[in-house]
């Protein structure tokens, strides 16, 4: 039987290998220089396969970039997850903007990439959306709403000046301003939520 029916695909890991590679190649050329070519040689496929697993490109850069939301996202609970108290978690939200374990070079990039995207794709916009959402979530395990609004600023954004600042961040300087807003804007989580 002739079939439009599409088989089980030979190679199980080929879609996850294709959204890495997307992930890459927007990283190192940016989301105008992507191409369903140059994704292909990345990944190391045919590039039959771009058009097998997703709907053109605009739905490729949406799952990648969702894949790459998911895994900040998780990264980024576990910090806060791990800290057993609110001096604790105002040293992960210091290591969140400070350290390379949150937000890489290349993850900075593809954040820049993401959010110039997001403006032009409803899609991608909600992914944002999504992750701005469980960003506060992960910091109200250990801090109210409104000072979860300020610090999360304070991860998004601070990681961004310094990616374009000559100068190396200041830990300390980060620390005491993670300090001010937790203290200035009343501290702890109410109990029971952290």
């Amino acid at each position: 039987m002739s079939g439009t029916r599409r088989q089980a695909p030979n190679d199980p890991g080929r879609k996850d290998r294709i959204l890495d590679a997307t992930l890459e190649v927007v990283a190192r050329d940016g989301v105008h220089g992507t191409t369903h070519r140059r994704i292909a040689a990345a990944a190391e496929v045919p590039l039959g396969s771009m058009t097998y697993y997703f709907d053109g490109m605009s739905d490729l850069l949406a799952q990648a970039f969702a894949r790459l939301a998911d895994t900040m996202s998780l990264q980024y609970r576990r910090m806060l997850e791990d800290a057993a108290d609110t001096a604790e978690a105002e040293t992960a939200v210091v290591d969140l903007i400070c350290g390379q374990a949150y937000a890489t070079h290349r993850e900075l990039t593809l954040i820049f990439e993401m959010y110039a995207y997001a403006n032009h794709h409803p899609e991608v916009r909600s992914t944002m959306h999504t992750w701005l959402l469980r960003s506060r979530e992960s910091l109200g395990l250990h801090f109210p709403e409104h000072v979860c609004r300020a610090l999360d600023a304070l991860v998004e954004g601070w990681p961004m000046h310094r990616s374009f600042d000559d100068a190396p961040l200041d830990r300390d300087l980060v620390a005491a301003t993670v300090h001010a807003v937790v203290t200035g804007l009343g501290g702890a989580a109410p109990a029971g939520r952290a």
